[in-house]
């Protein structure tokens, strides 16, 4: 048994002073002491916090980040432009060059301070369009790059069957998802024979209602097994709320939430336009609410109802979508200061002077991400598996903070490098900020992108 000791460590009552951690063979936190003797002890490099789970990731859209910058000469760009780039890149994308992106997004994630994710994986075929003789094999590539990573996996197959809402047929560009669900169900028992073998958590993920019908998705949900995660995109645009409504006379989420029997398995990615029925609704529920600030930001989507939801006792976690920025830090950022903004007033989702509000954020998020991707993750406890990150002293931001305020630091102050080390499953993946498999991995990357980026 390994023991590891930190002068300071956020616990689930808040942060604590000399504290060891037993962490078993397997990985699993096995004992917790406070205020204990720590003589002798291998000892964290700075204050410990439990690593976040990103709960929501399009690994190979890491290769497409900073290459959508250009203005249209409409000047009209939106999340439907983004889409067209979107689309135009993964048609180059095969195999080989899949998994090298994948495995390069998550080992920033890693050194970013993530040690899970939930991968929405809806890219299944081959740059045709046509089935693999595997239909499983770009998932058996996001497996291979997450355990190179080191970090724990939550696999959600995505189904998608239809280009907009009442069975809209799908378009050339979408070839590459196109599942029946036939096709969809030999897929999800190709990726069930391996979980044993692999080790990941198994969900389903109906792409977004606009790609499926409703019965489509009772039988995608029915498939997964009764405790899985159930993830789907709802209400990220205003156009998507538009066409919902003219489909159904229904928001996406009021849909989800009258129609699909929502509860603590769920987790609605996006939710950014609610209706204040829908946020007490989807608060009641259980659901987790999935943002991506970053990404929400960089597409223009809007501004999540955060300060509503999460009075009315609603559950968030963060991811990285789209993986422009790879950052749990820069997400929570982005949370509260679009709160900032739309309220003009400072510390919105705070819990009223009770701890900081870097410290309620983090452990928030790392609560609701440990919920939608399904794994005993998300806090630093008994029984719960020792995915952890040790903060960087040595960063000018964060040194000389006291414990009660450096996730404060980390957060909204100038900090450049808030990880230090980062431990998943009672493993050290990432050490003075380094991954051991960085190296190697970006040279892949590197190859990768040559083979598929135009000359310019």
């Amino acid at each position: 048994m390994l023991k590891l000791a930190a002068d300071a460590a956020l616990l689930p009552g808040g942060w604590a002073r000399d504290v060891v951690f037993g962490i078993g063979d397997d990985g699993v936190i096995v004992g917790i002491e406070p205020n204990a003797d720590m003589a002798g002890m291998e000892r964290a490099a700075g204050p410990v916090v439990p690593a976040m789970p990103n709960l929501h990731s399009h690994s190979f859209q890491r290769a497409l980040a900073g290459r959508t910058g250009r203005t249209s000469l409409s000047h009209d760009d939106s999340f439907w432009t983004w889409r067209q780039a979107m689309y135009a890149f993964q048609d180059r994308v095969d195999a080989d060059a899949f998994e090298a992106i994948a495995a390069q997004a998550y080992v920033e994630m890693a050194k970013a301070g993530y040690a899970s994710v939930a991968e929405f994986h809806y890219v299944h075929h081959d740059l045709g369009g046509k089935p693999f003789a595997d239909p499983a094999e770009l998932a058996w590539r996001v497996v291979a790059a997450a355990r190179v990573a080191g970090i724990r996996l939550t696999l959600l197959p995505v189904f998608y069957a239809h280009a907009g809402f009442g069975g809209t047929p799908t378009t050339a560009a979408q070839r590459r998802f196109v599942h029946t669900t036939y096709t969809f169900t030999h897929l999800y028992e190709r990726l069930r024979q391996g979980i044993t073998t692999h080790g990941y958590v198994l969900g389903v993920a109906p792409h977004s209602l606009r790609a499926v019908t409703p019965e489509e998705m009772g039988h995608v949900v029915r498939l997964a097994a009764p405790d899985a995660p159930v993830h789907i995109h709802a209400a990220e645009q205003t156009k998507e709320v538009d066409d919902c409504f003219a489909w159904s006379r229904l928001r996406p989420v009021e849909w989800l939430l009258t129609q699909a029997s929502v509860d603590a398995r769920w987790c609605i990615v996006h939710a950014t336009h609610m209706t204040e029925k829908e946020v007490a609704a989807l608060a009641a529920s259980g659901a987790v609410a999935g943002l991506a600030l970053t990404t929400e930001a960089d597409l223009g989507d809007g501004t999540f109802p955060g300060q509503a939801f999460l009075a009315a006792g609603g559950r968030f976690g963060v991811g990285s979508d789209s993986n422009t920025i790879v950052d749990p830090f820069a997400e929570l950022r982005q949370f509260e200061w679009s709160q900032r903004m739309r309220t003009r007033r400072r510390n919105v989702l705070g819990l009223r002077g009770e701890q900081s509000i870097g410290t309620t954020l983090w452990a928030a998020a790392a609560r609701g991400g440990a919920q939608a991707v399904g794994q005993p993750v998300g806090a630093l406890a008994a029984g719960v598996r020792a995915d952890l990150v040790v903060l960087n002293p040595s960063d000018p931001a964060l040194a000389g903070q006291l414990a009660d305020d450096v996730l404060d630091a980390a957060i909204f102050g100038p900090s450049r490098r808030p990880v230090r080390d980062v431990m998943a499953g009672g493993k050290w993946i990432v050490r003075d900020g380094h991954h051991v498999a960085e190296d190697e991995t970006f040279a892949r990357y590197l190859a990768a992108l040559a083979r598929i980026e135009p000359r310019r």
